[in-house]
């Protein structure tokens, strides 16, 4: 039993020398709150089109395990070095789909990291500051994105040779129509343009009157126009 006390004395004074067990208490308790917070304006505000709310699930091991290897390999230099080492050969092959999600990694790495260097106001200023820059972006994009969320990309493929007819076709019927590409084929012409359409029965109309130009004209209309043009 002496032995037992003795290097759990030991081994508290040690750790009570290099890092306060009150700091690090402090440090993990705060970093894992802005990590939730994080996690719920993610959700509530990402953009990315995947699993929100299971990518996000990662923010908290990830944050807690950079504050955790901070706090070591700052009390330690020789520790600092072979952890270089050791994470030169790990290699992480999970793809990242959307550059947001990255960034948010970033984010949630940064925050474990000033955790770890002892730095929980700096964090929490940092997280709010950043989050509201982040929020007001969201605001400002999204009045974008609703203006234009009824910008359709059309895309009429013909055996006639005059440009003409079509462009006053749809111009007599969508408020607003730009031709993006032109396409001389071996009998006839490949058509891309930039619509605005304000109710179905505009997009009804044009159906028909494309349909009525010649049986071997074809029309494509497709939503979301910055994903093709």
């Amino acid at each position: 039993m002496n032995i037992l006390q003795k290097l759990q004395e030991k081994y508290i004074e040690e750790f009570n020398n290099n890092i306060p067990f009150d700091e690090f208490l402090l440090n993990i308790l705060v970093v894992a709150l802005l990590v939730s917070l994080l996690r719920w304006f993610y959700i509530r505000y990402g953009n990315a089109i995947s699993n929100r709310r299971k990518f996000s699930a990662n923010f908290l091991p990830l944050a807690l395990g950079t504050l955790l290897i901070i706090m070591i390999v700052k009390s330690s230099i020789a520790l600092s070095l072979g952890l270089v080492g050791a994470l030169s050969i790990v290699r992480f092959r999970a793809a990242i789909k959307d550059p947001e999600e990255l960034t948010y990694l970033f984010f949630a790495i940064g925050l474990g990291l000033a955790g770890g260097a002892n730095q929980p106001v700096l964090a929490v200023v940092a997280f709010f500051i950043i989050t509201l820059l982040l929020f007001i972006h969201k605001l400002a994009t999204s009045r974008e994105g609703f203006r234009q969320e009824d910008r359709m990309y059309v895309n009429i493929t013909t055996d006639l040779s005059e440009l003409g007819p079509i462009t006053q076709l749809l111009t007599e019927v969508f408020p607003y129509v730009e031709l993006k590409r032109l396409d001389t084929l071996d009998r006839g012409l490949d058509l891309s343009f930039i619509c605005k359409a304000e109710s179905m029965e505009q997009l009804d109309q044009v159906m028909k009157k494309v349909g009525a130009l010649s049986e071997n004209t074809q029309l494509s209309i497709v939503d979301q126009p910055d994903l093709i043009v």
